[in-house]
């Protein structure tokens, strides 16, 4: 599954859309207008739309509405961390697409684990990979939604460090831990001083930050249950 171009509105006088989930094979139809209308409103500033596999995937799971809009802003994030990383560290192989789709499923387990949403709790990590294997994704992509929370594993690349940052800055809450091991990562690659390489991370997530209220407010206004 990759990223797809960018949905367009739904019309707003349609009460019931259906959707064709090729990865499951099977059709569902859906009525939730709140979940239509916390995947596919612009915001205010406009939120990018999810990748088009995982916005089919969320209505045909009826997912919560404010999942749906928590993933969007998460994802909007993500995206404003790699077109910054892409600019100021072109010398860096990473998969953007597999940042992107991380992080618009990295919480998806919540559709299983909703008390999550309101509450702590890890138990949506594992079961969101479980249901993206289930539902025909790739290993690769499916990880996030279990690695997403677990920074200093072994094995996790930058693409990991990418969602995991996105899914902590999108509300201003920044974590020096993971941060200086996306410096790390960063200048590695580039020769560039860590500290030169922070002081530019530190910038760019602070605008990204100032955004939060927003995110926030998109977020809550969409019920935890349709």
């Amino acid at each position: 599954m990759t990223a797809a171009e960018p949905l367009s509105n739904p019309d707003p006088a349609s009460e019931r859309r259906v959707y064709d989930h090729r990865a499951a094979d099977y059709r569902v139809g859906v009525t939730n207008t709140t979940l239509l209308r916390a995947l596919h409103d612009p915001g205010d500033p406009p939120c990018r739309p999810l990748p088009t596999p995982v916005d089919d995937l969320l209505l045909a799971l009826a997912a919560p509405p404010r999942l749906a809009a928590h993933l969007r802003v998460v994802h909007d994030v993500a995206h404003q961390l790699v077109m910054w990383t892409e600019q100021h560290h072109p010398e860096l192989p990473f998969d953007r697409e597999a940042v992107l789709f991380g992080a618009a499923t990295h919480d998806i387990g919540k559709v299983v684990h909703a008390a999550e949403l309101s509450g702590p709790g890890s138990a949506h990590e594992e079961a969101g990979r479980e249901l993206l294997l289930a539902h025909g994704v790739r290993p690769e992509l499916a990880r996030f939604a279990g690695t997403h929370a677990a920074w200093t594993d072994p094995g996790i690349q930058v693409e990991d460090l990418l969602v995991s940052t996105a899914d902590k800055v999108w509300k201003n809450k920044r974590v020096p831990e993971l941060e200086n091991l996306l410096v790390a990562r960063l200048s590695a690659a580039s020769g560039q001083p860590a500290w030169e390489v922070f002081l530019a991370l530190d910038e760019a997530l602070e605008r990204i930050g100032d955004g939060a209220t927003h995110r926030l407010a998109f977020q809550s206004a969409y019920p935890v249950h349709g």
